[in-house]
């Protein structure tokens, strides 16, 4: 039963705290976190009753799996030092854009386990509706990653490095620049004495809209409309702030340039 199976998780940031957390709500145990700041290993460790350690000299060797979930340059630096003497277990990493390859040469069984969801520790996720994807350098633990997986998430899918790299690229558009431009529209708001949950409504039917239609088609507002008047009186408002005026007509005409390709290929 995985319920029997030891986990470790090499990590405690916001993927680590995800991932630890649903392990813990669905009775499959971590018997230890890394970090390498033991107050970070404590918070997670605390919360899903693990050993917590911030020394490699401590991270035990009989594991069945561990789960690393460092920053991609720690990741690919650590890499020696997280597989020696765990030559047994199956390691696989969390990262987007990090190649499966990277443990080539220092363990026999490794992969990769990439949840498709930005994750925060003040959050709680429900793991069971974000799709994960998996990889594993033997058709044996392909199945085993799977079965995993498939404890955690009603979403399991196989993707390559390649495959999930076009993911990772396509999630920090969906979601990070994303945030970015509610971080800018807030900033904006406050200057001028409006509060940011003025926008909530519209951000959450934008969201609920891609749900049905294409993001083409449920694209609005005065670009998409060619409607000039407007971009310039906008244009003319960000004239004191050169770096969001130029974001603003440089997002503009992209979405002009997609809806002319659009329309050039309904002509067609």
């Amino acid at each position: 039963m995985l319920q029997e199976r030891s986990v470790v998780l090499i990590g405690a940031g916001n993927v680590a705290t995800g991932l630890g957390c649903a392990l813990h709500r669905r009775g499959i145990p971590v018997s230890q976190v890394f970090s390498r700041t033991q107050e970070s290993a404590r918070a997670l460790a605390e919360k899903i009753g693990a050993e917590a350690v911030s020394s490699w000299e401590l991270l035990r060797n009989d594991a069945d799996l561990y789960i690393v979930s460092l920053p991609d340059e720690v990741m690919t630096r650590e890499v020696s030092r997280i597989a020696k003497g765990r030559e047994h277990a199956l390691l696989v990493h969390t990262a987007g854009s990090v190649p499966m390859q990277v443990w080539e040469g220092y363990t026999a069984r490794y992969g990769v386990l990439y949840p498709l969801q930005t994750f925060s520790k003040a959050r709680e996720i429900d793991l069971s509706r974000v799709p994960l994807f998996i990889e594993a350098n033997s058709p044996q633990d392909t199945l085993f990653l799977r079965e995993w997986a498939s404890e955690l998430s009603e979403q399991v899918y196989e993707a390559d490095s390649d495959q999930r790299k076009a993911l990772h690229l396509s999630a920090v558009f969906a979601c990070n620049f994303v945030n970015h431009l509610y971080a800018i529209a807030d900033e904006w708001l406050e200057s001028h004495g409006l509060p940011f949950e003025a926008l909530l409504p519209l951000i959450d039917e934008t969201a609920r809209k891609v749900h049905t239609l294409s993001p083409r088609q449920a694209q609005a507002g005065p670009a998409v409309r060619h409607d000039e008047a407007t971009i310039q009186v906008h244009l003319k408002a960000l004239e004191g702030l050169p770096e969001w005026q130029q974001l603003y007509e440089r997002l503009s005409r992209d979405i002009q340039d997609m809806d002319r390709e659009k329309q050039n290929t309904l002509i067609i």
